[in-house]
C-alpha cells in the first residue's frame, strides 16, 4: 500500500513498515551528482589517453583516430554501468543517492537483486526520451510511488533513508513496568550474549527484512525468557535489545 509520500509494507511478522518516498527533485538532485562524477570520469580518461596516444601519433597517423574511438567507448561504458555497477554493488545507492541519502529498493520492501539494478537502468535510456528526462519525469508524476518507467519494470522504488532517530528506551514505555531495574537486569547478560547481540546489530543493515526480524525476534526470546522479561515487557524486539545492550554498556563503565 502507499500514499503520496510514504510506501506502507505489511511484514509476515505483523509489523507495519512505511518507507518515506523519494520525490523528483531529490531523485534529481542525486542524478546531477551523479553525473557530475560521470563527467570527471570521463575527462579524467580522456586526458590519459590523449597523454598516451601523443607520443605514437609521430609514428603512426591512425593513432589521433582510435584514441577517440577509445574516448566514445569509454563514455558510452561509463554512461551505461555507472548506475546499474554501483546500485548492484552498494545495495541500491550510486554515489549520487548516498550523498542525498536515497537508496532503492523493492517495492516489497526487500533489497534489489543485481538483476534489478541492471534492469531498471536499462531502460534509462526510455527515461530521457524524447528529451531531458521528459518519459521519466512524467511517470514519476502519475506514479502514487514516484516510480519512473525502469521502476515499474524491475519492481522498484527509490525511497528516503532516515537517520536512525533516538532509540526510546524500553524502560520508560508503559508496558515496561516490570523493569524496574533496567541496570541489574542488564547485568545479567552475559558477554557471549552481548557478543551475539552486538554482532546482529553490526549485520542487521545488510540483512533483508524478514530475516532481520526473525533474527531479531529470535536472539530478543531467547534472552528475555532467561533473565525473566515477559513478551509483553518487549513488544519490539530491536529496541529490547538496543535498550538492554545500552544499559550494559553503562553498567560496565562504572564497575
Amino acid at each position: 500500500m502507499s500514499s503520496s509520500d510514504k510506501l506502507t509494507i505489511e511484514t509476515p511478522e505483523q509489523t507495519t513498515l512505511e518507507f518515506p518516498l523519494a520525490g523528483i527533485g531529490s531523485r534529481f538532485l542525486a542524478i546531477a551528482l551523479d553525473a557530475l562524477l560521470q563527467v570527471v570520469a570521463v575527462c579524467v580518461v580522456s586526458i590519459v589517453l590523449i597523454a598516451l596516444a601523443i607520443p605514437f601519433s609521430f609514428f603512426f597517423r591512425s593513432t589521433g583516430l582510435w584514441a577517440f574511438a577509445i574516448i566514445i567507448i569509454v563514455v558510452f561504458t561509463i554512461d551505461v554501468s555507472y548506475f546499474a555497477l554501483f546500485e548492484a554493488l552498494w545495495n541500491g545507492q550510486t554515489p549520487g543517492k548516498r550523498w542525498t541519502h536515497l537508496r532503492v529498493i523493492k517495492d516489497t520492501g526487500r533489497p534489489i537483486s543485481p538483476y534489478d539494478a541492471v534492469l531498471r537502468n536499462l531502460l534509462r535510456i526510455v527515461d530521457w526520451l524524447p528529451t531531458l528526462y521528459a518519459s521519466g519525469i512524467v511517470t514519476m508524476i502519475v506514479s502514487q510511488e514516484n516510480k519512473r518507467i525502469g521502476d515499474y519494470a524491475a519492481g522498484t522504488v527509490v525511497i528516503h533513508e532516515k537517520p536512525l532517530e533516538a532509540v526510546r528506551s524500553i524502560w520508560k514505555l508503559p508496558a515496561a513496568g516490570t523493569l524496574s531495574s533496567p541496570l541489574g537486569l542488564s547485568a545479567q547478560i552475559t558477554l557471549e550474549e552481548l557478543q551475539v547481540v552486538e554482532t546482529f546489530f553490526e549485520r542487521r543493515d545488510s540483512l533483508e527484512p524478514d530475516v532481520r526480524w526473525a533474527m531479531a525476534r529470535q536472539i530478543a526470546n531467547r534472552i528475555g525468557e532467561r533473565i525473566g522479561i515477559s513478551p509483553g515487557a518487549r513488544p519490539d524486539s530491536e529496541k529490547f535489545l538496543e535498550a538492554l545492550a545500552e544499559q550494559r554498556r553503562r553498567s560496565a563503565r562504572f564497575r
